[in-house]
């Protein structure tokens, strides 16, 4: 099976890189944190969102990239999504991209949902740039909440397990009440979504329901697992260039093999866990089953997990404390990394899935 990216896909994914080089910034970021950075808590100034740049790539199709030609979108797959969601990550965009770009078109789009009138209305709506955000959970903890114009809701949790219908419904943000909750990245904004009752359009119930969550489930733990590739590289390309920088003994520190050798197996890390996220992805376009995705989608997880992770605790150890102050650029890629190694599953939880697909306990 062949999934490594095309010349296409290489090439849409670096204009979008060029693209958050100018509109996403270290400073950017910034911004979007709610409150004062290093202080936040939920209520403040910014709203986990980077206008400028949600609007540039919404003009360029980025948004619409996975919504069908007919609702007004380019009619891609997660083979395009998953190199351009590794750039957002590289630059640390805080807008929920991955969950209305790909998770919520995606269910939108499937053939179960893509009857109903609503579902066709949003889908045209995020290709324009309108952000749906996607919660699994009676209560879901959701990013940039405040931000949506819509939810997407699956009353079970795959992750706390728990009861839960198998129902999907949309509700437009008019429906659902926010209780901000903390979060160690403060760009996340994040926010208990708590649905009001019987609001909102069913647009699937029973099996359908069931099959789709699974796949929105797995998509957005994919996803994550690209963002976290790109995180872990701008953590590691930063530190390369402080340790390049910072002398001690009259010699810069990178020329230490203590650095170098810490910083060849961080990115050692990084190299290995890609291709596990082009797999899933590739899974995920072909419509693999569910049983053989769902394992290409937790050993990418859990390596994009681990890696990244790995790379943050190596570049704050080269910095030292100055990396986990707020000054610091390190720290905004470092606390986004920790935040999305636990989001969709933590590696742990990825790895028991996997063990139970293979032993069956």
């Amino acid at each position: 099976m062949r999934f490594a990216p095309t010349t296409e896909q290489l090439d849409f994914a670096e204009a979008v890189s060029g693209l958050l080089a100018d509109t996403c910034t270290p400073a950017a970021v910034r911004e979007s944190w709610g409150g004062e950075v290093g202080d936040h808590t939920g209520l403040g100034s910014g709203d986990g969102r980077n206008r400028a740049a949600w609007d540039a790539l919404t003009e360029m199709g980025v948004l619409g990239l996975m919504v069908p030609e007919e609702a007004d979108g380019l009619g891609l797959t997660d083979d395009d999504l998953v190199g351009i969601a590794i750039e957002c990550g590289y630059s640390g965009l805080p807008d929920p991209l991955t969950s209305t770009a790909g998770v919520a078109a995606s269910v939108l789009g499937d053939p179960t949902a893509s009857g109903s009138p609503v579902a066709s209305e949003w889908l045209s709506r995020i290709a324009s740039g309108a952000t749906v955000l996607v919660g699994f959970g009676a209560e879901p903890t959701i990013a940039s909440a405040s931000s949506a114009d819509a939810f997407l809701l699956f009353d079970h949790d795959p992750v706390v397990g728990g009861p839960g219908d198998p129902s999907v419904r949309l509700v437009e943000a008019g429906g659902v009440s926010l209780h901000p909750m903390e979060s160690v990245d403060g760009s996340r904004a994040l926010a208990r979504v708590c649905p009001e009752p019987s609001t909102g359009t069913v647009l699937a119930e029973g099996d359908g329901a069931s099959r789709i969550a699974a796949t929105a489930f797995d998509r957005a733990a994919t996803l994550d697992a690209a963002v976290l590739i790109g995180l872990a590289r701008r953590m590691l390309d930063i530190t390369v260039e402080y340790a390049a920088e910072r002398r001690q003994f009259g010699v810069p520190i990178g020329s230490f093999q203590a650095v170098k050798h810490h910083l060849a197996n961080a990115g050692l890390g990084v190299e290995f866990a890609e291709p596990l996220v082009r797999n899933a992805a590739h899974r995920l376009a072909l419509g693999s089953a569910e049983a053989e995705r769902s394992v290409a989608v937790s050993m990418a997880k859990q390596r994009a997990s681990l890696a990244a992770v790995a790379a943050s605790e190596i570049s704050l150890q080269c910095h030292g404390a100055i990396g986990y102050t707020v000054e610091a650029d390190l720290h905004l890629f470092m606390k986004r990394a920790w935040a999305l190694a636990h989001s969709s599953g933590d590696a742990d939880w990825h790895r028991r899935r996997v063990r139970s697909h293979l032993l069956g306990d």
